[in-house]
């Protein structure tokens, strides 16, 4: 199997990124933090004296990411390591992580469930299913990390969901939170696989004409036979087609037939936004940001933030989606030029072997 680092990289920075610029809008009032958004005023921007991505910010302009992004580097480590996700040590990573800074943010099942796993990382099935009295959990902890995992085995649809599903049996044992994380997941493995040959044809019939897009592609133009083009609706059944039954899929189903034009705050009504923290609460929304936004990692950051609620969950799911479709196909854009550079000199930087691992 080959593997798209550079999608992979890049989905790791558009989650990275959506999860610290989330986050910021936190730190304000629903009002205020409207008010803002609808102006596309970004949070906090630094101003001057800056020479390289996240360094000389002041403590209080860094765009810190929280666990959204920390579990995402798990998966990533997983995978470099093994190339497939392997229980047990994706249960050592997490714990470790957790160890190393438990700060970040986590939900309180994890603040149970990983230290018990950073003991015995070997019992993490039966410490997963005793959470939430029996249930597991459905939360949406295992599809907030997971895009990655969709661009690193897209475009290979059924070992994204077998691989999806294995990384959220860690810690999610219910099966909304384990659906959860195999929608953002083939979503992930399609934004990789769908446009990588016939990146122009989707620039000029779906997203419009771009200024990059090569003269020779001409709106007439149509993909090779067993191309694989889908429109925003068709990407997001698609991606419902390969999850499993129950509430979050039906969700993904009612974010296909809401049209692109529908203000973000009405779909996040309709959806959900994440407030209650579940799966199925969370990923439609996302997702349809991230399809009505393929061509645009901030307009699809800005899009999810509109919908408040989990804010910096809903813009990581977002921004891992569209960021792993800007890393495929000869006219796929790498590292930096993800997003504008204002917006990464902000964000706290990856760990250096992220970047030697996937470059």
């Amino acid at each position: 199997m080959i593997v798209n680092r550079r999608a992979v990289l890049d989905s790791v920075m558009g989650l990275s990124l959506g999860d610290a610029f989330g986050q910021r809008w936190f730190f304000r009032s629903g009002a205020e933090a409207r008010r803002e958004i609808t102006a596309r005023r970004l949070p906090d921007l630094p101003r001057g004296g800056r020479t390289e991505v996240g360094q000389n910010l002041g403590p209080g302009q860094v765009w810190h990411w929280t666990d959204d992004t920390a579990m995402a580097l798990g998966i990533v480590d997983v995978l470099l390591r093994d190339g497939e996700i392997v229980e047990e040590r994706l249960a050592r990573v997490f714990a470790d992580t957790y160890a190393a800074d438990s700060g970040r943010g986590y939900g309180a099942g994890m603040h149970e469930l990983l230290p018990v796993l950073g003991a015995e990382p070997g019992t993490w099935r039966t410490a997963a299913r005793a959470l939430f009295d029996g249930q597991g959990s459905l939360g949406n902890g295992a599809a907030m990390r997971v895009a990655p995992l969709g661009a690193w085995f897209g475009p290979d649809v059924e070992a994204t969901v077998e691989q999806a599903t294995r990384s959220a049996h860690v810690t999610h044992a219910h099966p909304e939170g384990i659906a959860g994380a195999v929608a953002v997941a083939v979503a992930a493995a399609l934004a990789v696989a769908g446009w990588t040959d016939h990146e122009a044809w989707w620039r000029q019939n779906i997203l419009g004409a771009q200024p990059e897009a090569p003269a020779e592609a001409a709106p007439s133009e149509v993909p090779a036979e067993g191309a694989q083009v889908l429109g925003e609706a068709d990407l997001l059944r698609e991606v419902a087609a390969h999850t499993p039954a129950g509430s979050t899929r039906d969700g993904v189903l009612r974010a296909a037939d809401l049209p692109g034009h529908t203000p973000a705050w009405k779909a996040a009504d309709i959806l959900g936004n994440g407030r209650r923290i579940r799966a199925d609460d969370t990923v439609p929304f996302a997702l349809w940001c991230a399809a009505h936004h393929l061509g645009s990692l901030t307009e699809a950051l800005w899009t999810a933030a509109e919908g408040l609620g989990d804010v910096d969950t809903t813009c990581a799911i977002t921004g891992g989606v569209v960021a792993a479709r800007n890393g495929s196909g000869d006219m796929g854009r790498t590292g930096p030029a993800i997003a504008p550079g204002e917006w990464l000199y902000a964000v706290e930087v990856l760990p250096d072997w992220v970047y030697r691992g996937l470059r």
